[in-house]
């Protein structure tokens, strides 16, 4: 059965992981391609990347939510229950990255950032049909080397992400993974909850099949959350279901 997951971040940590995770997705995707195409898609998302680290200081956060991990997971190593060699594993693994995150010296992706090809695709790009060929021809003239050759130059570029992009992999799997499934009904397409503001609630899912005939639309805050599941027509305004709607929730905190 295919499943369809939709997300709600509870915090602002939370929420520029996710999006970096989208992004380097979606560059990953371009990559596993040949064409010119896939190419201005990857390297778009590398100036969205790129556009992401300089709103914010992205080194800190991710030290201070795998620092808040390793506290928390180390709570574990007296429960007979777990794994003590997994655990140790994850512990170290949690270590490592943040020994290579604080040997970053300077801003990331600063490399990237004096580039001066980068740069004038970074400033064109706001423009809609800002990278064509005549706006930029030394990004036409880039493109029509071969494959392989953008497709090196691309992957060395991304590079300079790849600690940060392994960090918050996991910090989005063990958050993911932190609480189980539970079987909900949204009564004429609504549900409520309260949250426990005493746990570190970060992340709401609400999973259904894909033949269900809507979508969540998910809201929430430090306090409760809820889910209003809306039906489409023809793309104009959404409505929400007047039907009875089962889902799978998981309310993720660690």
């Amino acid at each position: 059965m295919n499943i369809i997951t939709y997300e709600q971040p509870l915090n602002e940590r939370i929420r520029t992981f996710l999006r970096l995770e989208f992004l380097f997705q979606q560059a990953n995707h371009g990559l596993q391609h040949r064409s010119s195409w896939d190419t201005r898609a990857s390297l778009s998302n590398l100036i969205e990347i790129l556009n992401v680290f300089g709103r914010t200081d992205l080194k800190t956060e991710v030290i201070k939510e795998l620092e808040r991990l390793t506290v928390t997971l180390s709570r574990l190593e007296a429960n007979p229950e777990v794994d003590g060699s997994k655990l140790n594993a994850l512990m170290d693994k949690i270590d490592l990255l943040v020994d290579r995150l604080h040997s970053y010296q300077g801003q990331v992706g600063q490399e990237l950032k004096d580039n001066e090809f980068l740069t004038a695709i970074k400033q064109r790009s706001s423009i809609p049909g800002g990278t064509c060929d005549f706006d930029l021809p030394v990004y036409h003239f880039w493109l029509k080397h071969e494959a392989e050759e953008r497709d090196t130059q691309l992957r060395r570029w991304l590079s300079a992400f790849d600690t940060f992009r392994t960090a918050i992999d996991l910090i989005l799997k063990l958050v993911r993974e932190s609480a189980p499934a539970t079987q909900e009904t949204a009564s004429a397409g609504f549900y409520q909850q309260s949250l426990d503001t005493a746990t570190p609630y970060q992340l709401i899912r609400v999973s259904l099949p894909a033949d269900v005939d809507c979508f969540a639309e998910i809201s929430g805050g430090k306090h409760r959350f809820t889910v209003r599941f809306m039906e489409m027509h023809d793309f104009g305004r959404p409505s929400q279901s007047q039907h009875d709607i089962a889902f799978r929730l998981n309310c993720c905190a660690i």
